[in-house]
């Protein structure tokens, strides 16, 4: 079952849902809207390697704009801390951005129960789009779960601003 936009307030209030910094004027009828961080972040390399860590650099967003270019991925954080201990979290793109042929999360849409911290967006542009800090990039759900509740403690567990790369080479570790 998927909250309301009304409900999302409540559960807001009731501190079983976690947004900060919360506006209700960001509200959907079953949905809140994210706005996207300062910071943006993509690989050095060309060929990635899934059993290393992979060269990364940070940049910030120009006030101006910056113009995603086809054929990478761009890792980008939401200005918004989000997390549930209660409801699933699930991030899509606005339809606007949608409609311009920006990907925000490309596969990895479903944040885990009991994770906290600023969602890492996986930005992928089909064609040149220019993007800005602060823009309204996203939005997230919340589903209630059924059985048993184990919360998060993976490796990408209270992100910062900053947008956080692959960890996928730590499952490498020990093999």
């Amino acid at each position: 079952m998927i909250l309301t936009g009304p409900e999302i307030h409540h559960r807001v209030k009731t501190k079983e849902i976690d947004i900060d910094p919360f506006n209700p004027g960001q509200l959907s009828p079953n949905s809140y809207d994210l706005h996207l961080g300062t910071r943006i972040g993509w690989y050095t390399r060309q060929q990635l390697d899934c059993a290393r860590d992979n060269p990364f650099e940070h940049h910030t967003i120009p006030p101006s704009g910056l113009v995603l270019s086809p054929g990478r991925i761009y890792l980008a954080s939401t200005a918004e801390r989000v997390g549930s201990d209660t409801f699933v979290p699930i991030i899509r793109a606005r339809s606007s951005m949608a409609r311009l042929g920006l990907f925000v999360h490309v596969t990895a849409d479903l944040i885990d129960i009991g994770s906290h911290g600023h969602l890492t967006l996986q930005l992928h542009a089909v064609q040149p789009v220019r993007i800005y800090p602060r823009l309204r990039v996203a939005q997230v759900t919340f589903w209630q779960v059924k059985g048993d509740i184990e919360l998060y403690r993976g490796k990408y567990q209270a992100t910062g601003e900053q947008a956080m790369p692959s960890q996928l080479y730590r499952d490498f570790q020990g093999r």
